[in-house]
């Protein structure tokens, strides 16, 4: 076990990797009662293509890791939600883009719900039988989201932004994709992507080091894990202009729903240049879109946004976009009224007093965070499976300057790369 103190945050970090390769992060918060864990692979839903070291290229069907991540709750004994119910706790998983996460949260039985947690994502049980009931029951999830207006704006964009990299692929896949899922496929996807050296468990709360490590020695010691390779993952290659300028989507809606973004002409940022160019674009998008700027209160004015309007910011070694919108009585016009007033900040750039009144807000925003364990655990893991670490996030904004959130304006907004998703209706 090794620690690493962050004196700035007063936090101090303990890891260990296992044996088998497992990445272990324990945050102790003295005085916590509540306990949150996080059991995490590096694999999300763009990672439908890809090669284990020492064998054949793989080729999967859309929606598979958010389809595996729903098989890992079916054990032969039952459902695992009622075992953690059993337990106190409250469990539950996602599927992003980049990530496949299993968590519970817990004021009490921490070691056994611990338990539960490595031992039923490491206990796979596919079949013939329960896979085909799990395409029905994902089919009408799918329907589902087709019907909701805010996941249609939402992921149409990203559609009319990107032609070929696969995070233009709805996460939940579609459902001819999810037809063609067997327990083969399941299998081969999980034996690759949940091998423990591709896997990180986050521990925080009220919990003493130690103790959760030897829980996970003894733990994985009882397991056997032949040694595994790297993970190659391959994209076809994405062209630098978006794919479609505008993309409508006819549903009924209390009030038409327009979002629109840049898509990045430069990509391939890993670890710490990744991880600035995103809090620098935050900044950026802030001092633009924010609640406090004059242009929002210019629109909120003009009653063309409300408070559903807002921003957010989306980058990998891969891609990376902003996303800017929400509810508006006129797409059309509030697209315009946006291009008139973003063009003058183009060319006259941000204020120093502006930039550090977001730069401070963006700081005080990270600080409150670390009183909650579940942002904690999730940031970290995002920031860990990118290359860079989450405690170092404080320094990163301090270090920015006036000059770099110019330059990301001048960069960012090219109207060249933009695109709008709008829903209105029939």
């Amino acid at each position: 076990m090794q620690s690493i103190q962050y004196d700035n945050l007063q936090e101090t970090l303990y890891y260990e990797v296992m044996d088998n390769g497992l990445h272990v992060y324990v945050l102790p918060k003295p005085g916590f009662n509540k306990t949150y864990a996080t059991f995490a692979t590096k694999y999300g839903s763009v990672d439908n293509h890809f090669r284990v070291e020492g064998q054949d290229e793989v080729k999967v069907p859309d929606g598979i890791a958010h389809f595996l991540e729903h098989k890992m709750f079916e054990e032969p004994q039952g459902d695992i939600f009622a075992t953690f119910a059993s337990q106190g706790a409250s469990a539950n998983a996602f599927t992003s883009f980049d990530q496949t996460v299993y968590l519970f949260s817990a004021t009490e039985n921490i070691e056994d719900n611990l338990e539960t947690l490595i031992n039923f994502v490491q206990n796979p049980y596919f079949t013939d039988q329960n896979v085909d009931k799990e395409k029905g029951i994902i089919g009408q999830e799918i329907g589902m989201y087709e019907d909701n207006a805010d996941w249609r704006v939402y992921f149409g964009l990203i559609e009319a932004m990107y032609k070929v990299h696969p995070v233009h692929i709805d996460i939940a896949g579609t459902v001819e994709s999810i037809s063609t899922i067997t327990k083969e496929t399941l299998y081969s996807c999980y034996n690759a992507f949940y091998h423990p050296s591709n896997m990180l468990l986050f521990v925080v709360g009220g919990v003493k080091p130690e103790e959760v490590f030897e829980l996970v020695r003894n733990n994985q010691a009882k397991k056997s894990y032949e040694p595994q390779g790297t993970i190659e993952r391959f994209f076809d290659q994405e062209q630098v202009e978006v794919a479609e300028k505008k993309r409508i989507k006819k549903l009924t809606v209390s009030m038409p729903k327009c979002l629109f973004g840049f898509k990045e002409k430069r990509v391939g940022f890993v670890g710490d240049a990744l991880l600035k160019r995103d809090l620098t674009t935050k900044i950026m998008l802030d001092l633009l879109f924010g609640s406090s700027t004059p242009l929002y209160q210019k629109l909120y004015d003009e009653d063309l946004i409300s408070d559903s309007f807002g921003y957010e910011y989306n980058s990998s070694p891969q891609y990376a976009f902003s996303i800017i919108g929400g509810d508006t009585r006129d797409p059309d016009v509030l697209l315009q009224r946006i291009r008139e007033e973003v063009d003058v900040m183009v060319k006259v750039g941000f204020k120093e007093s502006n930039f550090e009144r977001s730069r401070k807000k963006k700081m005080g925003g990270y600080l409150r965070m670390l009183n909650s364990p579940e942002n904690i655990a999730h940031e970290f893991t995002k920031y860990q499976f990118r290359g860079s670490d989450f405690f170092s996030v404080l320094q990163v904004y301090e270090s920015i300057t006036l000059n770099d959130v110019n330059d990301c304006l001048q960069e960012h907004i090219d109207w060249n790369q933009v695109a709008v998703s709008v829903v209105v209706n029939p």
